[in-house]
C-alpha cells in the first residue's frame, strides 16, 4: 500500500492510531488475563457445591458398596445390606447427574474438567452391568474391585481438573485435598480386599501383595499430601492423624503387613472395622472442612483480583484516553500548522507573485520584504519550512524585480538606438528629398528613389524596434486622415509596391493620433502578402465602411492557413491577406506622409501608375 500520496491529516491519522490501537489491545488483553482468573475463583464455589459434593456423595457409596460386593463375592448367599446400598448409590448418582446436567456448572467447569465429566458419567453408566456380571458371579473379588475402583478413579480424575485455581497457595492446598481423598480410597480398597478374606479366612493368590502395596501408597500419598497442606491445616491433621483410631488402624495394618500370606490373618474384624470407619470419617469430614475453607477463601481472593484490576483497568482506560487526547491535539496542531504553510507558499505562486510581477511592469516600486512577510510557525522543523519558503519567496520576489530591472534597462537600450536610428533616418530623408528636388537627370533621380525608398524601410524597422521597447513610434497627425492615403502611405513602405492595387477603398477618415500605427499595421500586412505570393500576381487592397467600423481587405494569391481551431487543412489560394508565418517581411519605405498634399512627400510619384525603378504609389 502505497502512502506517499496520502493527506497529511490521514498519516498524522495513522501515527496516532497506530500506538494507540497497539495500547488499546494491551489494555484489554492484560485486563482479559487478570479477569479469567478472577472469574475461576468466583466459579470455585459453583464447582465445589453442584460438583464436588455430589461427587463426593457418590465416591462413599460407591465405596460401601464395594466392600459389600466383595463381602457377597466371598460367602456364598446375597447380603440384603448390598442391595439397599445399591439403591443408595444409584440415588446419589442420579442427584450427581442432575447437578452436572446444569447449565451453571457447565459455565463454571473448565475444557479439561468437562472432559473429565463426560469420562466419569461414562464410567457410571458401565455400573449396571457390572452388577449383573457381579450377581452372575462372573467376575472375581479382584474384578469386583477394579470395577469399583475405576469409577472412583474417574471421579478423582474430576476433582484433580477442579483443583485449577489461579492462585497458588489455593491451588496447591486444593492438590493436597485432592490427595488426601486418593489416600483414603486407598485405604477403602485395603478394606475391601481384607473384608473378603476375612469372610474367606485366607489370602487368595496375589492379594496380600496387593493389599501391602495398596497400604505402602496409602502412607506415601497421605504423607506427600499433608505436607504441601498450609501450616495450620497441617497441624490439624497432625492431630487427626495423632487420634486413637489412626494409630490403631495403622498398627493392624503393619500386622497385615507382616502376616503370612498362605494363613488366615490374626487380625480382629471388629477392631479393623471400627478403626477404618473412625479413620474414614474423620479424614472426610477433615476434606470436607477443608474444601469449605477453600471455597471462603476463593471470594476474598477473587474480590482483591478484581479490585485491582479494576484500578489498573480505569489507570490503563485513562492513560489510553490521555493519549489519544494528546496525540489529536499534537496532530491537528501539525495539520494545521502545514496547511497554513501550503496555504501561504500556494498564495505566494499564485497571487502575491504574479501580482508583484504585474506591478513591476506597470512600473510600480516594490518593497521585497513587504510582499514576502516572514512565515512565524515556531522554532522546530515547521517553523524552520516557514523560514524556508520566506527565503524562497523573497528569492523569487527578488528575481521578479531583477528581471524586470534588466529588462527595462534592455528596453531602454533599444529605445535610445531606435531613437538615434530614427532621427538618423529622417535626416537622411529630409537630405535625400532636398537632392531630389535639384537633381534633374531621371536616371540620377531614379537612383535617389531607391535609396529614398530604402531609407523609408529602415525608418519603419526604427519604429519596430521602438514599438518593441514599449514607447509610441514618434510619427504623429493633428487631424484626420482619409482612408485611401492610409492604404497608400503603407503601400509605399512596403518593397514590391509596384504589385499592391487600389481596388476599391471607401471614403472615410481616421483619428491623427491613430495614423501612424495602421500605416504601420497595413504596411506589415502589405509586405506579408508580397512576401508569400507569386511574384508575378497582383496584390489587392480594398476597404468598405460597416456599421460597426470600417474594414479592410488585403487579397493575394498565395497559400492560405487553416480558419482558428479547424485543426488544420490544406491551404488555398486567394485568402484575404493576414499574417502569415515566416522570416520577418523586408519593409518598404516612401517618405510620404498623409495629411500632405498629393505628389509633395519625398520620393513620390502621385498621379502616374508605378514602373520599375519610380517611386511608390502615392
Amino acid at each position: 500500500m502505497n502512502t506517499r500520496d496520502w493527506p497529511i491529516r490521514s498519516k498524522l491519522t495513522a501515527l496516532v492510531v497506530a500506538p494507540v490501537s497497539a495500547l488499546l489491545a494491551l489494555w484489554i488483553f492484560a485486563t482479559t488475563l487478570a479477569f479469567g482468573p478472577a472469574l475461576d475463583l468466583l466459579s470455585a464455589g459453583t464447582l465445589l457445591y453442584d460438583f464436588g459434593r455430589p461427587g463426593e456423595t457418590v465416591v462413599a457409596e460407591l465405596q460401601r458398596e464395594r466392600r459389600l460386593t466383595v463381602v457377597q463375592l466371598a460367602g456364598t448367599g446375597e447380603l440384603p445390606e448390598l442391595t439397599e446400598q445399591r439403591r443408595r448409590t444409584d440415588s446419589a448418582i442420579a442427584e450427581l447427574r442432575r447437578s452436572v446436567s446444569g447449565e451453571r456448572l457447565r459455565d463454571a467447569a473448565g475444557d479439561l474438567l468437562d472432559a473429565r465429566l463426560d469420562r466419569l458419567l461414562g464410567a457410571l453408566d458401565t455400573l449396571p452391568a457390572g452388577r449383573g456380571f457381579i450377581d452372575r458371579r462372573q467376575v472375581d473379588r479382584t474384578g469386583a474391585i477394579g470395577l469399583y475402583s475405576g469409577m472412583v478413579g474417574a471421579a478423582f480424575q474430576a476433582f484433580a481438573a477442579m483443583a485449577a485455581l489461579p492462585d497458588n497457595d489455593l491451588n496447591r492446598q486444593a492438590l493436597a485435598l485432592t490427595a488426601l481423598g486418593r489416600s483414603r480410597e486407598l485405604l477403602g480398597q485395603a478394606d475391601a480386599l481384607l473384608a473378603g478374606v476375612l469372610v474367606t479366612g485366607r489370602f487368595a493368590e496375589g492379594e496380600h501383595t496387593q493389599l501391602v502395596q495398596t497400604i505402602g501408597n496409602q502412607r506415601f500419598l497421605a504423607d506427600t499430601a499433608a505436607a504441601d497442606l498450609p501450616a495450620a491445616d497441617r497441624t490439624a491433621y497432625q492431630r487427626l492423624a495423632e487420634s486413637e483410631a489412626f494409630v490403631r488402624l495403622r498398627a493392624l495394618q503393619d500386622e497385615l503387613v507382616r502376616a503370612d500370606p498362605v494363613r488366615a490373618p490374626k487380625v480382629d474384624a471388629r477392631a479393623w472395622q471400627a478403626s477404618q470407619e473412625a479413620v474414614q470419617r474423620g479424614l472426610r469430614d477433615f476434606e470436607l472442612a477443608q474444601a469449605d475453607a477453600i471455597a471462603d477463601r476463593t471470594v476474598p481472593v477473587a474480590v482483591g483480583i478484581l479490585a485491582r484490576l479494576g484500578v489498573a483497568g480505569v489507570l490503563g482506560l485513562a492513560a489510553i484516553v490521555a493519549s489519544l487526547l494528546v496525540s489529536l491535539r499534537v496532530g491537528r496542531s501539525l495539520a494545521r500548522r502545514l496547511t497554513a504553510v501550503r496555504d501561504a507558499a500556494l498564495d505566494m505562486a499564485g497571487h502575491r507573485l504574479p501580482d508583484v510581477v504585474t506591478r513591476l511592469r506597470r512600473g510600480e516600486d516594490i518593497d521585497i520584504a513587504g510582499e514576502a512577510p516572514p512565515l512565524e510557525y515556531g522554532q522546530d522543523e515547521i517553523g524552520q519550512v516557514g523560514r524556508a519558503f520566506t527565503e524562497v519567496g523573497r528569492t523569487a520576489v527578488r528575481s521578479a524585480v531583477d528581471e524586470v530591472t534588466l529588462r527595462r534597462g534592455l528596453n531602454e537600450v533599444f529605445l535610445n538606438i531606435a531613437r538615434r536610428s530614427q532621427g538618423l533616418v529622417h535626416r537622411q530623408l529630409a537630405l535625400l528629398d532636398r537632392m531630389e528636388r535639384r537633381v534633374e537627370d531621371p536616371d540620377e533621380l531614379a537612383e535617389l528613389f531607391r535609396v529614398d525608398h530604402l531609407a523609408t524601410r529602415l525608418r519603419r524597422h526604427a519604429e519596430d524596434l521602438v514599438i518593441l521597447a514599449g514607447a509610441a513610434p514618434g510619427r504623429g497627425w493633428r487631424n484626420p486622415v482619409a482612408m485611401v492615403d492610409l492604404v497608400r502611405g503603407a503601400i509605399s513602405e512596403v518593397e514590391s509596391y509596384d504589385r499592391v492595387d487600389i481596388a476599391d477603398v471607401q471614403p472615410a477618415a481616421t483619428v491623427g493620433r491613430a495614423v501612424g500605427d495602421v500605416i504601420h499595421l497595413l504596411a506589415e500586412l502589405i509586405e506579408n502578402a508580397t512576401a508569400f505570393s507569386p511574384p508575378n500576381t497582383r496584390v489587392a487592397v480594398r476597404g468598405q465602411s460597416l456599421p460597426n467600423g470600417y474594414a479592410m481587405e488585403i487579397i493575394d494569391q498565395g497559400l492560405g492557413m487553416a480558419a482558428p481551431g479547424a485543426g488544420g487543412g490544406q491551404p488555398q489560394a486567394g485568402d484575404a491577406a493576414g499574417v502569415r508565418p515566416g522570416p520577418t517581411v523586408p519593409d518598404s519605405g516612401c517618405s510620404w506622409s498623409p495629411g500632405s498634399p498629393p505628389g509633395t512627400g519625398s520620393g513620390c510619384s502621385y498621379g502616374r501608375p508605378p514602373t520599375v525603378g519610380s517611386p511608390p504609389w502615392c
